[in-house]
């Protein structure tokens, strides 16, 4: 089964609006009904009951010729919800697109799919993954003449490299459903993600970052955990970009440190001790997601209150890697004798500070004005 497809049928709920209503019998499959805004769409199975909806959407709101998906991870939290609506909003907006693009916005990740859609945290909310915004895009009545698929990933690692390979599938008809003479002459562009250069990302994310985040930094230690990628799974080096911008906001202050939840030799555990080594022994910790969105990991890993690997008298109890489990990094850091708690908790994801966001939409105006994506030889192996 094609990878894409596979993500994508791993989805559960639909739009609150929508009802569905079950028919057949021992000899006939069973066929199912979509309603959306008085239209009934029969469908087999769930991969086109969605597709369904998310075409019916697009033409809806189709007002321009061109369109820009914008690919974030997820998120199942309502601050995160919220920040993606207002980033679809900051790009319908902005001078360089609002005259010729269409925005929408996307998950890559199915479970962060189904958990919002489940309302896992009290909101729901329905998104759908990056195949069934293509195949919308390339439909017979849409057919947009550009494509732009932003990455909404903060280092260009496995989950930017799962949108790219969403892109091929598209460009490449996997499905054998789409036609080819418009896939022949539709432009594909892709926005990278917002690490993407050492030599450029890094020091204007480190610059916007120190411009925000410079009065903490004067007054105790400012920790920015990000995500990370397991080892195992580090397959394009991506997480060097974290060692590099921790280096790179250091030349502002040396009281900025950049740790992980997934990397290796970065964890919460690993940015202490190059506190110890810095000489900060004491004093304030803020911490801030160094991620697109503040969502579970903020919530919960960062400023939540697990604290169930500290033991009075013995202290933490470090995993095989080296990390502190079932600890948040407040409590973790409060236990270690830091001023370390909900007041120093900054919970703003970077899609909620519009000077970083716009690194992430200045992408995607390079992409606009640089060369489109080619797949000649994916399309024709030599």
């Amino acid at each position: 089964m094609n990878k894409s497809k596979f993500f994508a049928l791993a989805f559960v709920g639909l739009f609150a609006m929508t009802s569905f209503m079950a028919c057949g019998n021992d000899d006939e499959p069973e066929i199912r009904y979509v309603e959306k805004k008085d239209t009934l769409v029969a469908a087999e199975n769930n991969w086109s009951r969605y597709q369904a909806l998310v075409t019916a959407d697009v033409k809806d709101k189709k007002k321009h010729d061109k369109v820009i998906l914008l690919v974030a991870f997820g998120c199942t939290w309502e601050q995160g919800f919220n920040a993606f609506d207002a980033t679809i909003e900051a790009y319908k907006k902005d001078a360089r697109f609002k005259d010729d693009y269409d925005v929408f916005l996307s998950y890559s990740s199915a479970i962060c799919i189904n958990r919002a859609a489940a309302g896992e945290n009290g909101v729901t909310r329905n998104y759908y993954a990056p195949p069934f915004w293509l195949n919308a895009f390339a439909d017979k009545d849409v057919m947009y003449s550009e494509i732009v698929v932003q990455s909404l990933q903060v280092i260009p690692g496995e989950e930017y490299t799962r949108v790219i390979n969403y892109i091929k599938d598209f460009a490449n008809n996997a499905n054998g459903d789409l036609d080819d003479d418009y896939l022949a002459g539709v432009t594909l562009r892709l926005g990278v993600p917002l690490l993407q250069s050492k030599e450029e990302d890094v020091p204007a994310v480190a610059k916007e970052l120190n411009e925000l985040f410079k009065t903490q930094a004067a007054d105790g230690v400012v920790a920015f955990m990000g995500h990370g990628n397991p080892d195992e799974y580090d397959t394009y080096k991506a997480n060097i970009r974290y060692t590099e911008l921790e280096k790179a906001l250091q030349t502002y202050s040396k009281s900025y440190f950049v740790g992980t939840v997934d990397m290796m030799e970065n964890f919460k555990t690993n940015v202490y001790a190059r506190m110890q080594a810095a000489g900060f022994a004491s004093g304030k910790v803020y911490c801030a997601p160094l991620m697109s969105i503040d969502g579970d990991h903020g919530h919960n890993d960062m400023a939540g209150d697990d604290d169930d690997n500290w033991e009075e008298g013995v202290g933490f109890t470090p995993n095989d890697e080296g990390e502190v489990e079932d600890t948040s990094w407040k409590m973790y850091f409060q236990h270690l004798g830091y001023t370390c708690d909900n007041s120093t908790m900054i919970e703003k994801g970077l899609l909620e500070l519009p000077s970083i966001r716009n690194i992430w939409m200045n992408h995607t105006e390079a992409a606009i004005n640089g060369e489109p994506l080619d797949y000649y030889h994916s399309k024709n192996p030599e």
